[in-house]
């Protein structure tokens, strides 16, 4: 039978080279909301990712634990077959080998109320991944996230503060929704409130107190897949 998802029209991976001048990339297939690049040429290049809920233009660092930052010379749109990049090295490097990852969303995002927390949403619920922007409280609260079933890893980073990067992962432990891994540095797993130990449902993931996944005012996104 004619399989319901196409995974190359939801997700795809390009290689390209920098020239240091500002370029677009194409043959990605789709227009992708959510980016992750990597100079694979030079030591110490950080790992970039934007997406279409924050805005092309503010770049996070998955390597870091860095609060989001403009940053127009890496990359500065998002585009109907790619992306397009400005004239740092970090994306861009003349001579340099770069791979960039690609996920199709659904644009900008829309509202989501499941949770207790009101978030922005965009989902492609097809393919299984969503981007998550949310404003948090003092908590504990519940986040929606706009998937048709329980997301099986979650990626939350703190957009407005230095804070690591929080993954979720349903095979990481016995009982994953009391621990957590980190992106931003090579600690095995530990355990914390961080998911304030509630495992995700098919509308909701939930967050502590702490301000690595929920502080009063931050600002964060989350990548669910």
């Amino acid at each position: 039978p004619e399989p319901t998802v196409v995974p190359s029209e939801h997700f795809n991976t390009v290689l390209y080279t920098g020239t240091g001048s500002n370029q677009s990339i194409t043959g990605v297939g789709f227009a992708p909301d959510f980016v992750w690049g990597k100079n694979r040429s030079t030591s110490g290049s950080q790992h970039v990712v934007n997406d279409s809920v924050r805005g092309t233009a503010i770049a996070l660092y998955t390597d870091l634990t860095n609060a989001e930052a403009s940053q127009h010379l890496r990359i500065s749109s998002l585009d109907s077959d790619g992306f397009s990049v400005g004239t740092h090295g970090s994306l861009n490097g003349s001579g340099n080998s770069i791979v960039a990852w690609n996920w199709k969303a659904n644009g900008a995002g829309v509202s989501n109320t499941n949770g207790t927390i009101t978030s922005t949403v965009s989902a492609n619920a097809d393919a299984g991944f969503s981007i998550v922007s949310y404003t948090g409280s003092s908590g504990p609260d519940t986040i929606g996230h706009g998937l048709s079933k329980a997301p099986e890893m979650i990626i939350v980073k703190d957009r407005s503060s230095a804070q690591e990067w929080l993954v979720y992962h349903a095979s990481n432990t016995a009982a994953p929704e009391t621990d957590y891994l980190r992106l931003d540095t090579t600690a095995a797993t530990a355990d914390n409130t961080f998911w304030n130990d509630t495992a995700p449902t098919s509308s909701v993931f939930s967050v502590g107190t702490s301000g690595a996944t929920n502080q009063d005012g931050g600002t964060f996104i989350a990548y669910c897949f």
